[in-house]
């Protein structure tokens, strides 16, 4: 579908994350229309949202409308922010269909969808282990967490209770270790003597992790910090941990101690998912519209533009999107 003579290029931006948001925030300036489209009318600070799970902050504190974060863009009159989903798109043809069947063209499109969570094929596991990657994941954290101190208030059985007090966390990125030692920090101070049946500072949180390291994209220096931090914290960590099962009575996976591979399981009735992402589903609508490429998390692979080789007027960014550097998928 080509641009009509003397007609403002319209762009078409898909999420409002922070590459989504920056997106609108540069291109407000140039002679373009622009709609910006998302799931919700809010935009998220996602690397806080496990304050809001462990109620350390509320949803305000790490979300704002996203009309009134681009109150800026939106007086220049070029920007429309429209609250849906976008259901397909058509590379030929120029345009993506919405939730509620309505379609909408564009000149350019660009395609900041995120991530979502990754289970590694056993996407069974959701159902007893919740990632965080929303406010309703956190919301649902929170009431899981202090419902289980309440169950172990109200439970006769120690070894129940002991169920009900512990907390698995799987995967030590950046999330899972921050997640894990909030909730040790709930249990040692902020629950201490709230109870009259139980001791929270009984509670255990266990932190596993297939890797040998904790927070493995970072430094050495500063994965040893986090080592510390969690060991004074007291959360238990134990990495070259590969789960393999996931229910309702907890967590089981398997560990190498010298040749010999070992299958443990931990009793819980909370766990918590950071192990995993996978690129947006609009991924792999990408790939069978416009040919583009993924990697093996569902990501596009994008070239030094961020644009799709077959396409250049698409173009993929944030946590969607492998851009090539030395060689190396890394996120844009």
């Amino acid at each position: 579908m080509k641009p009509k003579p003397n007609h403002k290029p319209q762009v078409l931006i898909i999420g409002c994350g922070f590459g989504g948001l920056e997106a609108v925030r540069v291109l407000s300036k140039a002679a373009v229309n622009i709609v910006l489209i998302d799931r919700t009318n809010h935009h998220l600070f996602q690397p806080l949202l496990y304050q809001v799970a462990t109620a350390g902050l509320s949803a305000p504190a790490i979300s704002a409308p996203i009309r009134h974060i681009l109150r800026r863009e939106m007086r220049r009159g070029n920007l429309t922010v429209l609250q849906a989903a976008v259901t397909a798109i058509d590379a030929a043809d120029r345009s993506v269909v919405l939730d509620d069947g309505e379609r909408l063209d564009y000149d350019h499109l660009i395609v900041a969808a995120g991530a979502t969570h990754s289970y590694f094929g056993h996407n069974d596991w959701a159902r007893h282990a919740r990632g965080l990657k929303t406010l309703a994941d956190a919301f649902s954290i929170r009431a899981q967490v202090i419902g289980a101190f309440e169950r172990a208030e109200r439970c006769a059985n120690p070894i129940e209770r002991a169920t009900w007090m512990s907390f698995v966390v799987v995967g030590a990125g950046p999330t899972g270790v921050e997640m894990a030692g909030t909730l040790s920090e709930i249990a040692q101070h902020t629950l201490s003597n709230e109870f009259r049946r139980i001791d929270s500072k009984h509670a255990r949180v266990v932190l596993l992790e297939g890797s040998d390291k904790v927070l493995g994209s970072f430094v050495p220096a500063l994965q040893q910090r986090a080592r510390e931090q969690l060991k004074r914290l007291r959360v238990d960590v134990r990495t070259g941990s590969k789960v393999i099962a996931i229910d309702e009575s907890g967590v089981s996976y398997q560990s190498l101690e010298g040749d010999v591979q070992l299958t443990h399981h931990v009793p819980s009735r909370t766990v918590i998912w950071a192990a995993g992402v996978q690129g947006s589903p609009l991924g792999k609508t990408l790939a069978a519209t416009a040919g583009a490429t993924l990697d093996r998390a569902g990501r596009v692979i994008v070239g030094p533009d961020l644009s799709l080789a077959n396409h250049p007027e698409i173009a993929v960014i944030g946590d969607l999107a492998a851009a090539q550097s030395h060689g190396v998928g890394t996120p844009t």
